[in-house]
């Protein structure tokens, strides 16, 4: 399912360009009809709709309906061919929503992969990683995070999401702009150009976060599990192996399998600091049912989450560490 807002992206491109990128000669907001054996320019485009119409045989609609109509695509395929054209990528594929086990289209690696190869962090990436979040630098390379800028201004981190092999599966884009936009003064900012927080590139697969780091592990060495990416990296930064599984409900039967054979094979133990809200207790509990002897550990009341607890043990400007609570949290300290 497309996202709305991206949806209105598309339909706000210049319906005039979109003509001429589909080979149509525009000339005083006019063109040969290509939907009749016009001769007479009989297409006509409004710039202030941003539609076009044709009064002889009457072919009308937004840019969509344009790049449908003259391609012979249906919609999904012509919002791929209008963002692939103006490089706007498509948020089509919601993880928190769709099975894994439903049939999609395959992700397409080889457009992605390069972009990893030779990671790049704009300033804008490294205040959030390292000054807002504070991360080992060692773990953003390990997790091969870069970033990029779209032509909106707007700044993005891309979170790349590999197999225990090392082959990329599934990208996140986190929109790193995200807060500005959606407070100031305690109120919404309007703007025709609103993306969300993340979005995922068709066919991403982002069930398991962090795969890679499997190889890694010792026999009975514990492996931690947190809700996102972000907490992932708190984990990792806090000198832990950690993977990150956002819903139960993404889990694929193989992705079952490979946990519970670590569990019975490898006696990998897992733990797990949910987050402090219900939707984090009930993704304990669902994951429990896959892991049975999966460990539970209760943050302190003042931190929503294991990246902002991760915060409260770094020390301060002035040598000391702050802490939500007078006791370590269990399973962490050491």
């Amino acid at each position: 399912m497309l996202d709305k807002s991206t949806i209105q992206q598309l339909r706000q491109l210049p319906i005039e360009a979109v003509a001429e990128r589909l080979g149509l000669r525009v000339s005083r907001h006019k063109s040969l009809c290509p939907f009749h054996d016009d001769h007479h320019a009989s297409l006509t485009f409004n710039t202030r709709t941003n539609t076009y119409r044709c009064f002889a045989c009457d072919a009308h609609g937004s840019t969509i309906d344009l790049v449908m109509n003259r391609l012979h695509k249906d919609f999904p395929d012509a919002c791929r061919w209008l963002a692939d054209s103006t490089n706007i990528i498509v948020e089509e594929y919601k993880p928190q929503t769709l099975s894994v086990d439903m049939p999609t289209k395959p992700f397409d690696a080889t457009r992605y992969a390069r972009h990893f190869e030779h990671p790049w962090l704009s300033d804008e990436a490294k205040r959030f990683l390292f000054e807002e979040r504070r991360l080992d630098p060692r773990v953003v390379s390990w997790c091969r995070l870069t970033s990029w800028t779209d032509r909106q201004g707007i700044h993005w981190l891309q979170t790349p999401y590999f197999d225990q092999s090392g082959l990329l599966i599934g990208i996140q884009n986190r929109n790193l702009n995200y807060k500005k936009q959606t407070k100031e003064n305690n109120a919404p900012i309007k703007s025709h150009y609103s993306p969300p927080r993340f979005r995922f590139p068709y066919g991403a697969r982002c069930s398991i976060y962090n795969l890679p780091v499997i190889a890694m592990l010792r026999p009975s060495e514990p492996l931690y599990i947190t809700e996102g990416a972000s907490d992932c990296w708190a984990m990792l930064s806090a000198g832990h192996k950690a993977i990150a599984i956002p819903s139960a409900t993404l889990l694929s039967q193989t992705d079952k399998a490979m946990l519970q054979a670590l569990a019975n094979e490898r006696h990998t133990s897992f733990h797990m600091f949910p987050d402090r809200d219900a939707p984090g207790e009930r993704l304990f509990m669902q994951l429990k049912g896959v892991l049975p002897y999966l460990q539970h550990h209760q943050l302190p009341p003042t931190c929503k989450d294991f990246a902002e607890y991760y915060l409260t043990t770094l020390p301060t400007a002035e040598g000391t560490s702050i802490r939500c609570i007078q006791q370590p949290v269990g399973g962490i300290s050491g």
